[in-house]
């Protein structure tokens, strides 16, 4: 139901990890949240609606933008959290790999981003936020990821275009460049070789990604800015 004065947040990659600690998040703000991934579950929440769909189909892009207008009205801020990682030698990456992974982290930002920015103009203001890598920045022979670079580069420089192309009309537009983040996509390692990656000497935690995002939510002055959640890694060794 659409509370005049309430803000909308959309979160791809919403079932589990960082994007179920954003959908979290954003609720404790006091937004209502449309959390969307190919397996996320139904909310007991009635401000949390979840649309089930794979970001790198653009139907599932205009499902979700027409679910956020016509439950709740409007949407405020969408963060582009889904994304595909695929660590290997450049030569030895499949047509298939590059598919899905151009899929996710490009197709997958390019329409949802469109339909969001489309809505916010509509309103007078918004916020934009993609969740990237520190790779982009600081390429490690340790995890060769070409195709990762190559995608989560683009949304990097996208970001600072977009600020700049709707600074002023009321958009902002962010992004956040992780490091090893304790999630399922990388399990602790027993040996600490991950923790060693990074100069704080240990993994990021989901909490670290969060509230990254809710200081550039908050942060009304900040538009163009990649905040590095990466423990150093970026910086050097």
């Amino acid at each position: 139901m659409d509370i005049p004065g309430r803000k909308v947040a959309v979160v791809t990659g919403a079932s589990q990890g960082i994007g179920a600690g954003l959908v979290a998040a954003y609720r404790k703000l006091g937004y209502a949240v449309v959390a969307t991934s190919r397996g996320v579950a139904d909310s007991e929440d009635p401000d949390v609606l979840a649309v089930r769909g794979d970001i790198a189909d653009p139907a599932t892009a205009e499902r979700l933008a027409a679910a956020a207008t016509e439950r709740f009205g409007r949407i405020d801020t969408l963060v582009n959290n889904a994304g595909l990682f695929i660590a290997k030698p450049f030569t030895e990456y499949s047509r298939e790999e590059y598919e899905a992974v151009t899929g996710v982290n490009l197709t997958g930002f390019f329409r949802i981003t469109q339909l969001a920015v489309e809505q916010m103009l509509r309103q007078g203001g918004g916020h934009v936020v993609q969740i990237t890598t520190s790779l982009v920045d600081h390429a490690s022979s340790a995890s060769p990821s070409v195709l990762t670079s190559l995608t989560k580069g683009g949304l990097q420089s996208a970001t600072k275009a977009l600020a700049i192309e709707y600074a002023a009309r009321g958009i902002r537009s962010n992004a956040v460049a992780l490091g090893i983040i304790n999630t399922a996509m990388h399990p602790v390692a027993d040996d600490g070789t991950l923790a060693r990656q990074h100069p704080l000497g240990r993994m990021g935690e989901i909490g670290d990604v969060v509230d990254a995002v809710v200081y550039l939510e908050n942060a009304s002055f900040v538009t163009g800015e990649t905040l590095h959640v990466d423990g150093g890694q970026s910086a050097g060794h």
